[in-house]
């Protein structure tokens, strides 16, 4: 059977549906618009010896190496992770697994701050497989993600990295066309971009919380249940009224314990997350053990353990929450809406 290409790549989804035979290069546009529900994860595209891979692969995430990807006709998302965890592999393997849990090729880029001298991470791995500001600031991004930060109970401009922080923050404004900010990252930018502080909360909050979406038709939030359950961990919040009282901000979840979740700008290129949805079954866990060591007495995380005993397993109660989230973004507000052209301006 020999069938002539179609532009919109409908026909070759329906006989790729009914037959598993790809037909031509229009039936990837087609299937994904037609039997978005069928199709496989795409890779995500990383270095080949990153740490991360090993972990990756043994759940079955499609992982593909840039030489493998060269020999493939698709222009994959460029997403860039400014990654300013102190325990890098850890958050670069919960970021990647969920981007590698899409319909989309993704093509990571992995960023750290130059100005900060990392005490968990040794130069050499920093500067195999990552990259900084400068190097990369002459490029456009689909997508970006600035992660949380242990630094929170710091005034903004006493972080020894937030004047690069802030040229980061205003490069995006050209270069990146959605940013995905989380935690202490989210403060930040909410800061940065709108003039909201932070505030100190009595103690550390630190659990699973129960949230509650307040537009569930907003497309961040399709497919969430009318509650669901998110990790946090953080000495700071930011209020509600304060985000209410700038008109290009939506509140979209918040919760009665931990408060204000996720909020959106109205166009989709700032998407504020106040939690830890890539968190793992177990990093609040060594979160908890690591201070007890360290003689801090904090407080049993919140709904996490069995029972309040920490000698038991958590329930991974928010895993497919964070996946709909992160696919949501990269669908909704990355793929969707992103100029065919915008990655190509941006080379120099």
């Amino acid at each position: 059977l020999k069938l002539g290409c179609c532009t919109s790549g409908g026909l070759c989804a329906i006989m790729y549906y009914i037959c598993r035979i790809p037909i031509c290069q229009g039936f990837f546009a087609g299937f994904r618009q037609i039997f978005y529900c069928e199709v496989n994860p795409m890779p995500i595209r990383i270095q080949a010896d990153l740490p991360a891979i090993e972990v990756l692969e043994a759940e079955n995430i499609f992982v593909m190496t840039y030489d493998r990807a060269a020999g493939q006709d698709i222009r994959p998302l460029k997403i860039a992770i400014l990654n300013l965890m102190p325990t890098k592999t850890e958050t670069e393997t919960q970021l990647l697994r969920l981007l590698g849990n899409t319909p989309l090729q993704v093509d990571v880029e992995l960023l750290h701050p130059a100005s900060h001298i990392s005490k968990n991470t040794s130069s050499s791995y920093l500067h195999k497989y990552y990259k900084t500001f400068e190097q990369v600031k002459s490029q456009r991004f689909d997508g970006l993600i600035i992660t949380g930060a242990p630094v929170e109970k710091l005034p903004f401009e006493e972080v020894d990295y937030w004047p690069e922080m802030c040229r980061i923050m205003d490069w995006t404004k050209t270069n990146v066309y959605s940013t995905l900010y989380i935690c202490w990252g989210a403060q930040a930018g909410l800061y940065y971009h709108y003039g909201i502080d932070k505030h100190p909360l009595d103690e550390k909050l630190s659990g699973i919380y129960n949230h509650r979406v307040l537009n569930p038709y907003h497309p961040l939030m399709r497919g969430f249940d009318d509650n669901y359950f998110a990790p946090h961990s953080r000495y700071t919040t930011v209020y509600l009224s304060d985000v209410q009282a700038h008109k290009e901000l939506l509140p979209l979840s918040e919760s009665d314990i931990a408060g204000l979740h996720i909020v959106a700008e109205k166009g989709g290129r700032r998407i504020f997350i106040t939690g830890h949805a890539e968190y793992d079954r177990d990093t609040l866990a060594k979160e908890y053990f690591r201070d007890v060591n360290r003689g801090l007495e904090p407080s049993v995380p919140y709904h996490y353990f069995p029972g309040d005993d920490p000698t038991k397993t958590p329930a991974f109660t928010w895993r497919s929450n964070a996946h709909l989230l992160v696919s949501n973004w990269l669908n909704y507000y990355v793929y969707q809406q992103v100029p065919f052209d915008f990655i190509g301006e941006g080379h120099t």
